[in-house]
């Protein structure tokens, strides 16, 4: 099983950059998925971003897209979200989350362990 800790998460004005990292401990097998979701107050939690461990295929949400870039280092077991134009509707509690089936999923019922979260608060 993989555990999943996130950090880099904080507070930062509109238009700041931020970068969270996901450590992940235990085993990585090239088909697994690393994904970012997020959740802000009284809302579902919704995708972000993912990646394909091996491949480095991406896919983003549209409401992402062309501000965050997801990325990993395989030697370090690490996956980042890189975070640029931030606005404050970006401000949510951000989660990795990992799935084992090989394809990239974009509802949070894919992914199979999720991390703790950490706490982004974008401010106008």
């Amino acid at each position: 099983q993989v555990q999943l800790v996130e950090s880099g998460g904080g507070l930062v004005q509109a238009g700041g950059s931020l970068r969270l990292s996901c450590a992940a401990s235990g085993r990585i097998f090239s088909t697994y998925i690393m994904g970012w979701f997020r959740q802000a107050p009284g809302k579902e939690r919704e995708f972000v971003a993912a990646i394909k461990w091996i491949t480095s295929d991406t896919r983003y949400a549209d409401s992402v897209k062309g501000r965050f870039t997801i990325s990993r280092d395989n030697a370090k077991n690490l996956v980042y979200l890189e975070m640029k134009s931030l606005k404050p509707e970006d401000t949510a509690v951000y989660y990795c989350a990992v799935n084992s089936a090989g394809m990239i999923f974009t509802t949070p019922r894919g992914y199979d362990n999720w991390g703790q979260g950490t706490h982004v608060t974008v401010s106008s």
